[in-house]
């Protein structure tokens, strides 16, 4: 690699890096906040959250990295451009394939690394993260104790919590119970906790009491210190782990068991997944073709344009709906199969044109002068509309 090639490609290389880093933070946070709710009650918040939040990054990873790229590309190229460095380049004889090698090199290692992430690390992190929220009791305080609010469980059986204590602990414990025919039973409890008994989940609640009403109208009340109350029953299964299609390795999808419950009922889960994989890493060689088109090209400062980024990023968008709509697809009808390559094929292909022609990707000026005359005109009516207003205002002021 020359010189000046090595300089385009670790220039592009840390844009691309700090645009990954952000992009991966960002996705990351909401994909975390997502599920605080899941985590924070169960009281092993920090380390679970810790755990659950490492995990979700190679989630992340594969779909925000083919926009790294062409920023990172489209970035460096475009500050080149407006520095002068290509005219210097172009000027000193170099080919353009000197700005051409770089920016593919780059887009070649990120899709390895894409396909890496997607390949070895994503479906065991997926399978860990579904293990730490079937095996934890996030679950049963979630979506049936609440705090604040009486939770229905079943019919004539509800619970409210009044605090969530910094231990873990329930403070301030309501059930009332009214399933037995003619008998009402409401609990009161100062505090309580979850607890697994004989495998199965209780409400241990401790200091309160027992109201019972008869049918005949009298209440009875009974204090104890603890009292066991099954909600075993309605939390989900302890160590029962339901894993989808993206949670499988490849070599799982590849060749799934023949009682596997996905594959019996819909198979082409399994199918569309593993097109996923085989195409997603593609896309950073399609999206650092699509910078090269957009701004490997020496153009003037007075040339108006849209900037190359913006002109880049909205044809990588559409590439990557594309993708997106015929992978989904695949789930209803095999025969969207060979329109996702060939979508990918087919944006390699427009990029490469204007490459090889040298000619810039961008809107042609035609539409640029009408999309300007056509806002000159708007903003003048306006104006116009605005003058007479004012105009009549001050007539009849005078």
């Amino acid at each position: 690699m020359k010189l000046v090639e090595q300089y385009i490609f670790l220039r592009a290389l840390k844009v691309s890096a700090t645009t990954l880093a952000i992009a991966v933070a960002i996705v990351w946070t909401t994909q975390v906040l997502s599920r605080i709710n899941l985590v924070t009650d169960n009281g092993q918040t920090a380390v679970t959250f810790l755990t659950l939040a490492t995990l979700l990054l190679p989630t992340v990873i594969p779909v925000v990295a083919p926009f790294a790229v062409i920023i990172g590309a489209t970035q460096t190229l475009s500050a080149m451009n407006q520095d002068s460095e290509l005219s210097v380049i172009a000027a000193s004889g170099a080919g353009r394939m000197t700005i051409v090698r770089p920016i593919m090199l780059l887009a070649v290692l990120t899709a390895l690394f894409a396909l890496f992430v997607d390949v070895a690390l994503e479906p065991s992190a997926r399978q860990r993260v579904r293990m730490i929220l079937s095996t934890s009791h996030a679950d049963l305080l979630s979506t049936v104790i609440q705090e604040g609010t009486f939770r229905r469980i079943e019919d004539g059986l509800y619970v409210q919590v009044s605090d969530r204590l910094p231990d873990g602990r329930l403070g301030g414990i309501v059930v009332a119970d009214s399933r037995q025919e003619n008998i009402d039973l409401l609990f009161y409890a100062k505090d309580g906790d979850i607890q697994e008994v004989d495998g199965g989940q209780v409400l241990l609640m401790r200091d309160g009491e027992v109201h019972r009403k008869a049918p005949g109208g009298d209440v009875s009340v009974i204090r104890f210190v603890s009292y066991a109350f099954d909600l075993s029953g309605f939390a989900s299964r302890s160590g029962e782990v339901y894993l989808s299609a993206k949670d499988r390795s490849l070599a799982y999808l590849l060749d799934p068991p023949p009682d596997d419950r996905i594959m019996q009922q819909s198979p082409r889960r399994y199918t569309a997944e593993i097109h996923r994989i085989f195409s997603e890493w593609l896309y950073p060689i399609v999206f650092g073709l699509f910078a090269i088109a957009a701004a490997g090209d020496v153009r003037s400062h007075r040339e108006a344009r849209i900037h190359p980024m913006i002109t880049a990023i909205a044809c990588g968008l559409v590439a990557r709906w594309q993708g997106y709509y015929l992978t989904e697809n695949i789930e209803d009808s095999a025969a969207y199969v060979p329109w996702v390559y060939a979508s990918i094929a087919g944006n390699m292909m427009f990029a490469l044109f204007f490459i090889m022609t040298g000619r810039a990707m961008t809107p042609p000026a035609g539409w640029l002068a009408a999309i300007t005359n056509a806002f000159a005109t708007l903003t003048g009516r306006r104006t116009d509309r605005f003058g007479d207003v004012r105009a009549g205002a001050a007539q009849g002021r005078s």
